[in-house]
């Protein structure tokens, strides 16, 4: 586990967990695109599966990135090298997560009823839902990272 801790590949103060989890959060948005193509050419089976791997994925991400903050001592730990404000960075933060668990939802309830939302036809609407807040979720975590680590 020391590895997540050494220097991160983006050159700044952030270990390399953090660098990690920060890729794949700004990649993830375009990843959803990619996922979403195959509905608009009606390859539906690989946009499901693909839809599932990617969630699947994101979890793992987000666990990962858990472990590193707890065993890195958790915000405070991180914030302390910053010259931004901590109530600032805690706000960001906090807004973050939000939009984070929020989207996490979201992204359940389109996926667990996907089927039921087909029928009636709120499944792009939960969709659109669910990649906006992707969006969010990807622009906000970005934030957060400069925050802490370059600023």
């Amino acid at each position: 586990m020391n590895y997540m801790f050494e220097s991160g590949f983006f050159g700044t103060r952030a270990p390399f967990f953090m660098d990690f989890v920060t890729l794949i959060v700004a990649l993830l948005p375009f990843l959803m695109l990619g996922v979403i193509y195959f509905a608009k050419i009606k390859k539906y089976k690989v946009h499901q599966i693909l839809q599932y791997v990617l969630f699947i994925v994101s979890v793992i991400v987000v666990a990962y990135f858990e472990v590193g903050v707890r065993i890195g001592g958790g915000f405070d730990s991180f914030i302390k090298d910053s010259s931004v404000a901590h109530n600032y960075a805690l706000i960001v933060l906090t807004i973050h997560i939000l939009i984070a668990v929020a989207t996490l939802f979201i992204w359940i309830l389109a996926l667990g009823r996907a089927k039921k939302y087909l029928r009636e036809g709120k499944h792009k609407e939960m969709g659109k839902m669910t990649f906006s807040g992707i969006v969010l979720t990807s622009l906000s975590g970005i934030w957060v990272y400069m925050l802490l680590f370059v600023y």
